[in-house]
């Protein structure tokens, strides 16, 4: 059964991907898709564990949201999807005949624990930036310059231009991109296990769509997408299976603070509940 929320131009789906993909969004209707799936490497999204029998099922199940995402998507939309390095190439070589993938994108981040002692261990997660025609699609570069050290830091003079000039101090970034990833005590965190942060989905739904557009993630978890669209004055679509992750998207995006009679706030923080535990203490007694 898929249960549906909406407001102002935002749509939330509690329900089974394919099975929303299938019934409830219309063909050719959708300018940027983000894909954020289930990687198959056994995370526990809230009592799922994300392994299947084979990698082959794994795939094939991949291929099935894949192809209904393409058929959602808008002539000059965008698809942004991502896996685990163990199966990036393979949704590369699945998508080369279908789209133009324009873009090989590395998510960059740093560590605080150990991981792992006898090999390398991974410091980044790939995302495949597609388009369906090369030709005709959004792509916002002015919205997401960042600093260029040659022009902005060290003020080098480019001579190969006549006149000589200075080098640009700002430029379009590269594949490669550095945010940390959303931690324990950040403002943003939500009880997710693979939360993405919200600096991450700013510059691709900035570059990659314009106000008014609709922005669609079927694995939508803490509804990170829909947020960010929301805040950039997009219209937004998120599909989760799960009916807990669900509730923050209803909180996050469509700012309810009651469901069904339950209150939906976010989840106090082991320092947040011991620091009221001490206020507590402290309370003069009447």
């Amino acid at each position: 059964m898929i249960k549906t929320y909406q407001k102002e131009g935002h749509k939330i789906f509690n329900g089974n991907a394919i099975d929303v993909l299938e019934n409830k969004i219309e063909d050719n209707s959708i300018e940027l898709i983000f894909v954020d799936p289930p990687y198959n490497i056994g995370k526990d999204f809230n009592g799922r564990i994300d392994k299947w029998e084979t990698d082959q099922e794994y795939l094939e199940w991949c291929y099935k949201w894949i192809d209904l995402c393409l058929q959602k998507l808008k002539d000059n939309g965008s698809f942004y999807v991502m896996t685990s390095t163990q199966f990036i190439p393979y949704f590369d070589l699945y998508l080369r005949n279908k789209v133009s993938i324009l873009s090989r994108i590395v998510w960059s981040y740093d560590s605080s624990g150990v991981q792992a002692k006898n090999y390398f261990g991974s410091m980044y997660e790939p995302i495949l930036f597609c388009v369906k025609d090369s030709k005709n699609y959004t792509f916002n570069s002015d919205d997401i310059l960042v600093e260029a050290k040659t022009g902005a830091k060290r003020k080098l003079i480019d001579y190969r231009k006549n006149p000589p000039q200075p080098y640009n101090t700002e430029k379009v970034p590269g594949n490669v991109w550095d945010y940390p990833r959303v931690r324990y005590r950040m403002a943003e965190y939500e009880n997710h296990p693979t939360q993405k942060p919200i600096a991450l989905l700013e510059r691709i739904i900035k570059a990659s769509s314009n106000e008014g557009d609709t922005v669609l993630d079927p694995f939508s978890g803490t509804f990170t997408t829909s947020f960010v669209a929301k805040s950039l004055r997009r219209k937004s679509i998120g599909i989760e299976i799960d009916a807990d992750y669900t509730k923050i998207g209803v909180r996050r995006v469509l700012n309810e603070t009651f469901l069904n009679g339950e209150e939906l706030k976010p989840e106090l923080k082991t320092y947040q509940i011991k620091n009221q535990a001490q206020q507590t203490l402290f309370e003069p007694k009447i």
